[in-house]
């Protein structure tokens, strides 16, 4: 049994986190996963969207009985104050296809999980739909599925795109399973000079996302693996 799970997209994004971590790949519901396994905590990263964390999510539950699961990752700026690499720590994450609501004591702000990479255009209308700070695709996904087991939920992001900047075509190049193919994307963006610019600026800033939210999982890990009882987010976006 884990004390915490800790749910992810992609493993580039935990890799400052789990590059020395043991590695455990299990079946769940005709699936492999791979787990990585420090202490008392389990990171999965289980792709990119709403279907791949639910799998993920409920795979961890079933397999490793956490404690807590923790939605951690990625999150784009709505608001044009939160700045690249900020941690966010919501008190409430929205599901953006059915208006849905989960509210985390200690936290602060909105964070809404949508089903598309968000343009600014699109960030501009979730910011005025549902009031929020923020948004990501897979929140949502993990709080419905920890609520499903009985299981706390939390929630961890960094800001890896403010609001102003238009991410690269990325959705092509993840396929039904949300695992995103980097060679694919590599060679795309190598034959169009116009996006070079818009791909090194990403590569960077998720450079620098990631370090900074594996620092602040780091600190939460050692938080849960002391206490006697499971800690809420307690920061604010």
């Amino acid at each position: 049994m884990s004390r915490i799970a800790i749910v992810a997209a992609l493993e580039r994004e935990m890799r400052p986190l789990i590059r020395d971590w043991r590695v455990n790949e299990r079946e769940y519901e005709a699936r492999r996963f791979r787990f990585f396994e420090k202490g008392e905590a389990v990171v999965v990263c289980g792709g990119i969207g709403a279907e791949a964390a639910r799998r993920a999510a409920e795979a961890v539950i079933s397999i490793f009985g956490p404690k807590v699961v923790c939605s951690a990752g990625f999150a784009g700026a709505l608001d044009s104050s939160l700045q690249l690499a900020q941690i966010l720590r919501p008190g409430c994450v929205v599901n953006a296809s059915d208006g849905s609501r989960v509210r985390l004591d200690g936290g602060t702000g909105v964070l809404v999980s949508f089903s598309a990479v968000a343009s600014p255009e699109q960030k501009s209308k979730l910011r005025e739909s549902f009031g929020a700070q923020a948004v990501d695709m897979e929140a949502a996904a993990v709080a419905r599925a920890a609520e499903l087991r009985g299981t706390e939920f939390a929630v961890l992001k960094v800001i890896s795109d403010e609001a102003g900047f238009e991410l690269p075509p990325l959705e092509r190049f993840v396929n039904s399973e949300g695992r995103f193919s980097e060679a694919r994307f590599a060679l795309f963006a190598a034959l169009r000079p116009w996006l070079w610019l818009r791909v090194l600026t990403l590569a960077r800033n998720s450079s620098r996302a990631s370090r900074v939210l594996c620092s602040s999982l780091r600190d939460l890990i050692g938080v849960e693996n002391a206490a006697a009882q499971p800690v809420r987010p307690s920061a604010a976006i």
